[in-house]
């Protein structure tokens, strides 16, 4: 089944809904990240959230999103484009977190205490927008919500889900993002905040009929239209012209250390892994561009 994402609104026009299936994705990055088996789970629901925030944006547009806490896990860092394209890595795949009341300890591998920060790049060639709030519980669903209320000022929701089989591989991924919008009937939302709440699980929602399956049941016998439906995939937008750009910013300081102590640097690029390597020439020119600059 191919990973997708819809979104739908309601026909009054005050709450929007999108669903998505993403297990072909998250295989796809925990192939290149190894993780733990929680980690392998936070990074999965991660993607799906990365997956559902991006698909917020308009085209053209990239959001970035971070999860840093206080756990061993270091980092979760997720980034989207509007059409479908997703990538993501962890501070320290090996992280492990026993369970906690038999479900995946993402919250305690994150860390209770620390900041999920949001980068939106809008595509008009300025500085990209950086939001930050604090992580309220370290579940990756419930933060990204809170991020949306209160920073966006949009009252939502976010439901997300990973599961895994006996040999650590993601068998599921996909979740729901629900949004009240400024025209939103109380009864309407009400009916689907009460949905939400008895919502069957989310692994046998998306096993039975995929996104699909799950907004029927948040809009239960509300109306709704379906507005757009496109893949999600796996894409890492690192290029050697980024990198010698990375390097640059480190000054001719640093640049000069490297071809005096490595006679050369290789970057490896912490998305898809692939490695970059300058050999002390190419360092040089890069100086002299810092010097220019």
């Amino acid at each position: 089944m191919a990973d997708k994402i819809i979104r739908a609104l309601c026909l009054s026009g005050g709450i929007r809904i999108l669903a998505c299936s993403a297990a072909n994705l998250a295989r796809d990055v925990s192939a290149l990240q190894q993780p733990s088996a929680t980690a392998g789970i936070a990074l999965a629901r991660g993607l799906a959230g990365g997956a559902l925030m991006g698909a917020l944006m308009k085209s053209g547009q990239r959001i970035a999103l971070k999860f840093e806490g206080n756990g061993p896990l270091g980092k979760l860092i997720v980034e989207a484009d509007s059409d479908g394209a997703v990538c993501g890595c962890l501070g320290n795949p090996a992280a492990e977190a026993e369970p906690l009341d038999g479900k995946w300890n993402v919250a305690g591998l994150i860390g209770r205490a620390g900041f999920l920060t949001v980068s939106k790049d809008i595509g008009v060639g300025g500085e990209p927008y950086h939001g930050m709030v604090q992580l309220v519980s370290s579940e990756v669903g419930d933060d990204l919500a809170y991020y949306l209320t209160e920073s966006d000022q949009i009252p939502s929701a976010v439901g997300l889900t990973a599961a895994l089989d006996q040999n650590g591989r993601i068998t599921v991924c996909g979740g729901f993002l629900v949004q009240a919008l400024p025209k939103a009937d109380d009864a309407e939302l009400e009916k689907i905040m009460e949905r939400i709440t008895k919502l069957p699980p989310l692994p046998e929602l998306l096993n039975e009929g995929g996104p699909e399956r799950v907004l029927q049941e948040l809009f239960g016998d509300i109306p709704f239209t379906l507005l757009e439906t496109h893949e999600l995939f796996f894409h890492c937008g690192c290029s050697r012209e980024k990198v010698e750009r990375a390097l640059i910013t480190l000054g001719a300081a640093e640049l000069g250390d490297m071809r005096a102590r490595d006679e050369g640097a290789s970057i490896t690029c912490e998305f898809c892994r692939k490695s970059y390597h300058f050999d002390a020439e190419e360092l040089e020119q890069l100086i002299s561009k810092n010097a220019t600059s």
